[in-house]
């Protein structure tokens, strides 16, 4: 899934646009509920050596949060790894170019749902 794909979906099921808080990180684009401000996913470019695995140049990636109950069963499948940079308990690490979108649309509602 692309990033502007999701982006778009996001705005139009949540009405939430991305927001840029690290001038470090400028592509490094949270989503957060529009009156809590609170985080549901955190989308990011990065080398893929930092989530352990092979290959050159950036990859796609965002962090969501996940019932705990299905943290194991969830890294089982391709392009869902441990959290980078966040709790490993509550939070997955999805690979945008190795999970379909309908999953990666179903596991954003489900954290939009978790952090509300």
């Amino acid at each position: 899934m692309k990033r502007e794909n999701l982006f778009a979906a996001v705005y139009e099921k949540y009405q939430v646009e991305p927001d840029y808080p690290w001038q470090k990180l400028s592509d490094y684009a949270v989503l957060r509920h529009r009156f809590k401000r609170k985080w549901f996913a955190l989308i990011y470019r990065i080398e893929p050596q930092k989530l352990g695995l092979d290959g050159e140049g950036l990859v796609e990636a965002m962090n969501i949060k996940v019932p705990p109950a299905t943290i194991g069963s969830l890294r089982m499948m391709p392009g869902v790894l441990p959290a980078y940079h966040m709790n490993k308990e509550h939070w997955v690490t999805v690979l945008l170019d190795k999970v379909p979108e309908e999953e990666i649309l179903g596991l954003l509602d489900e954290s939009f749902q978790l952090t509300r």
